[in-house]
């Protein structure tokens, strides 16, 4: 298997979505504001992944964060305004890192290595907001704030053909794949890992990755 450079999922936490309503604060306590919507945000996802959002409540975070309710509407109006922003921030930087993967002068093969690394990278540096978006998208869906979840889903099935298809093209697939079932495979094999992988735990997430990336392009068979 060749060795593929792949783009860096930033390791900070969720931050900046331009969905959420939520207050802000402005001139010397802009730092120690960003800071702490930051410890809000992280917060709530571990929540949000832990019990389901429709379970959590305002009051919920609050008191895991040590504050009152009052105190959290100073940085958000909503719960809703919480997970978007958990959501559409990390999707944005996902989607950069495919874009440059897409962009970049690796070859076929390589590019896909490099999106399924990504992916399992993702899963390990953002466990609660992939666990989030498995878990609620469908729900969240329904309502028009969060329309741009099902073009994200339709973002990804573009990014996983144009890989695929390149890959025919190249010879480094097979001719008569349907390169339809195999990106729904790829779908429904890599972030259903977020169900039972742990951050930290036996296997780091490039050992998945390797072992994934075995049985998609060479096969279990000895």
């Amino acid at each position: 298997m060749s060795a593929a450079s792949t783009p860096e999922v930033s390791t900070g936490s969720t931050s900046g979505g331009s969905s959420t309503s939520g207050g802000s604060s402005t001139s010397g306590g802009s730092s120690t504001s960003g800071g702490r919507r930051e410890e809000l945000l992280r917060i709530a996802a571990g929540l949000f992944a832990e019990r389901g959002f429709r379970n959590t409540t305002v009051r919920d975070i609050a008191d895991a964060a040590g504050i009152l309710s009052g105190s959290l509407y100073h940085h958000f109006d909503s719960k809703e305004s919480m997970v978007d922003e958990i959501l559409s921030s990390f999707q944005a930087e996902l989607f950069a890192g495919y874009d440059e993967i897409l962009g970049g002068s690796l070859g076929a093969r390589a590019k896909i290595e490099a999106a399924v690394r990504l992916s399992f990278q993702a899963i390990d540096q953002h466990h609660d907001e992939v666990a989030i978006f498995q878990n609620e998208a469908d729900q969240l869906s329904r309502l028009e704030r969060f329309a741009y979840l099902a073009e994200r889903n339709e973002q990804s099935r573009d990014v996983w053909l144009t890989l695929l298809r390149g890959g025919v093209a190249a010879g480094v697939l097979r001719e008569n794949l349907d390169v339809e079932l195999v990106y729904r495979f790829i779908r429904d094999t890599v972030w259903v890992a977020v169900r039972w992988y742990r951050p930290g735990g036996e296997l780091s997430h490039d050992q998945v990755a390797d072992q994934y990336l075995t049985i998609l392009l060479d096969g279990i068979a000895a």
